[in-house]
């Protein structure tokens, strides 16, 4: 009886460790685990979307663990911060750029050089935000807020959204 359960604990270990912390074993879940497998080591944008409490972001926690990246994982949750602050907090910003700017400040994108920057509820997000987001994907650029000289990143992206993009898209609130 021992020897029949060992292989299923070994097994159960395995998924863990190469899934990181998501457990399931439905169809459902090993397409998803196949998904992963597929995309970790890929340079791809990943768009995770479903149901807020669904474990968007440990898929993108796993797709990190997965891959060859050497940085770290760093997340940002788009929906918690106004637009400006998002705005440096994921691009940084120079000295004096704007009230309150009393020192330079390192963004998220380059906090995650080399490594996965997950944007959680990446749907809030303005046109604005959109097309600035936009031209860091396109060029592996950012420039700080009041600055402009631009930083060369390599960075992942993995977003995840419980919005309906498509909607939105038809609606006219995303590019």
């Amino acid at each position: 009886r021992y020897n029949t359960r060992l292989p299923t604990l070994e097994m159960h270990l395995k998924q863990i460790s190469r899934f990181h912390r998501i457990v399931g074993s439905s169809p459902q879940m090993q397409t998803i685990y196949s998904l992963i497998e597929r995309l970790a080591d890929t340079t791809t944008t990943v768009l995770i979307t479903g149901e807020s409490g669904t474990g968007k972001e440990l898929i993108a926690e796993a797709l990190h663990q997965a891959s060859n990246r050497k940085g770290p994982l760093v997340t940002v949750n788009c929906a918690a911060l106004s637009e400006n602050l998002l705005e440096s907090e994921l691009f940084g910003h120079v000295k004096g750029a704007f009230t309150g700017a009393v020192k330079d400040k390192t963004g998220r994108f380059v906090a995650a050089d080399r490594g996965t920057i997950f944007l959680d509820e990446i749907g809030d997000l303005s046109p604005q935000m959109q097309t600035r987001l936009l031209r860091v994907l396109q060029e592996k650029v950012v420039e700080r807020v009041g600055d402009i000289k631009p930083i060369p990143i390599d960075v992942r992206v993995v977003a995840a959204t419980n919005r309906d993009l498509k909607k939105r898209i038809e609606s006219g609130d995303l590019l």
